[in-house]
């Protein structure tokens, strides 16, 4: 009898013991194994500050006016101008013409300058539009100058004088009232029209 408890509590014991390691290693903290790659701080403050490009930049230069550059801007303006006037938009195509001249007065076109901006001249007229009509005016008084027919220019700008006046344009009547005061210290000399200023064909072919 004595034996049979004796085993019988040796059993407990030992069932009891292990129930305890069990419970000791779930609480026991276990060494967390080193990580393979240290953590790498990505905020933004950690990024890298970028330098300023403080090398001078070089000046753009102005456009240069070729001679195909010029070709290219009359084609472009020319098809412009023809689609106006077949659809009579005739406001806009008075300044297409003006256009036109100014691309001529740059390759010495003056004979094709004059004529388009007679035509021009002609429209803004009709519409009313005396802003345009005066620097029309001022542009032909350049042509003429240029040519030797000062006294031609002169009518021209005191006319575009007498608009501005009219029409109380000052900031056209002081552009006008230096052009004649630039045109009357100008130096006169002879200079005759070229024959294709006055025979030249009409460019109205163009159109």
């Amino acid at each position: 009898m004595r034996l049979r408890l004796v085993i019988f509590l040796s059993i407990i014991s030992f069932s009891a013991s292990a129930q305890w390691y069990r419970v000791d290693m779930l609480l026991k903290k276990h060494p967390r194994p080193a990580a393979i790659e240290p953590m790498v701080n990505h905020s933004y403050a950690c990024l890298p500050v970028m330098a300023l490009n403080t090398t001078p930049q070089p000046v753009l230069k102005p456009f240069d006016f070729t001679e195909y550059s010029l070709l290219a801007q009359e084609s472009i303006v020319m098809k412009t101008a023809q689609h106006n006037m077949r659809f009579r938009v005739y406001a806009d195509a008075s300044y297409n013409f003006s256009d036109l001249a100014r691309l001529y007065i740059r390759q010495n076109r003056y004979a094709e300058a004059k004529w388009y901006l007679l035509q021009s001249n002609f429209i803004s007229r009709t519409q009313n539009d005396d802003h345009h009509t005066i620097a029309n005016l001022i542009d032909l008084a350049g042509i003429k100058a240029g040519l030797g027919d000062y006294a031609q220019a002169m009518q021209d700008l005191t006319e575009a004088h007498d608009i501005a006046c009219l029409r109380d344009f000052k900031e056209e009547d002081a552009t006008v009232q230096k052009k004649i005061l630039s045109l009357k210290q100008t130096p006169k000399v002879d200079v005759r029209y070229a024959e294709e200023a006055e025979g030249a064909a009409k460019p109205a072919d163009k159109l």
